[in-house]
Formats: structure tokens, sequence, C-alpha cells
């Protein structure tokens, strides 16, 4: 898992690393981009290579994190995009795969949120073998919520998390072939 790399036709996917500290910081100090994530940007560098080092945990116990998105034009770091498996429960479910995304703010409203998550989704259902996706966002989050849908994930419900409505979507594999 961790050398492999999907292209796009703007971006690569690929594993985070200790050099995209510096986009992390950006994406993830933001207070717009934490809008809907509970309301809490980091505040130094040293956060930022925290959460690189969590995610970099995740690959090792779980064999799967969220995943840089790299703009081919320039090489900068966009934000991340990719799955989470998630052993807590949430909304009554545990060890599932979550798919998500978060974009630096000069990258929101170009589609690459939804062309990154399309990729990994096939990446997903072909080469990892997923019966099944899951995705959740804020209700207030619309454009969040579109994304999911253009990816296919089905509305299944609403549910209270940490206080706040949000939204419970999934796409199985067979929904998902019927797409292509």
């Amino acid at each position: 898992m961790m050398g492999f790399m999907i292209e796009t036709e703007r971006c690569y996917i690929r594993p985070l690393n200790a050099s995209d500290a510096a986009g992390i910081f950006e994406l993830d100090s933001n207070p717009n981009v934490h809008k809907y994530l509970g309301n809490t940007p980091i505040k130094t560098l040293t956060e930022a290579e925290n959460v690189i080092g969590l995610i970099t945990q995740q690959y090792k116990d779980l064999g799967i994190g969220r995943w840089a998105i790299i703009e081919k034009s320039t090489g900068n770091f966009v934000g991340w995009t990719g799955f989470k498996y998630i052993i807590e429960p949430i909304n009554n479910h545990v060890n599932y795969y979550d798919l998500g995304y978060r974009l630096i703010e000069g990258y929101w409203d170009k589609g690459i949120a939804t062309e990154t998550a399309k990729a990994c989704l096939r990446y997903g259902f072909e080469v990892l073998k997923f019966n099944e996706v899951y995705g959740i966002c804020d209700v207030e989050n619309t454009s969040s919520k579109n994304v999911l849908q253009k990816c296919g994930l089905q509305l299944i419900e609403t549910f209270d998390y940490d206080g706040v409505s949000h939204y419970w979507m999934k796409i199985k594999l067979e929904d998902w072939k019927n797409l292509k």
C-alpha cells in the first residue's frame, strides 16, 4: 500500500509523508476548513506533523488511511482524500471504511474533491476489494454532501454526531458497478 499512486486527470494521490507537514498545516489551520469539523483548527506545524504521524500509524495498524492529493501541474499539496477504517462506533457502526476528503480552501469548488474521491472509490472496489463504503457529513455542509452523492453514495439517514446532525451515506459494490 505504501508506495502506490493513483492518478486522476489533474492530481496524484499517494500516502501522506513528512514532507506534507506544511500543506497539512495550511489545510488544518484554516478556520473555514474546520467550519463543519468541530471548529478546532490546528495552531502549529508540530500539530500538522502529529496529524501525519497518526495517519501513517493507521497505515501500519489498519493497512489504510487518508492519502495526499498532489496537483500534477504544480506539485502542490491540495489536501487529502481516501479511506479511514473506523474502529470506534459511529452511528452504531464499527469496522467499516469511511470515504473522506479535505481540501485547502483555494482548491474548493473546482471539482477536485469529486474527481479524487471517485478515483479512490474505484481503487477501493477494484483493488482493495471493498464490499461497501460509507460517508458522513454535517447536514449544513452541502458541498460535502454533493461530493458524496456525485460519487454514488446514497443517503441512508440523518443521525446525531457529537450533538450535530449529520448525513449517513453508503455505496455498495454492486451499486458502484451499476454507475460505471
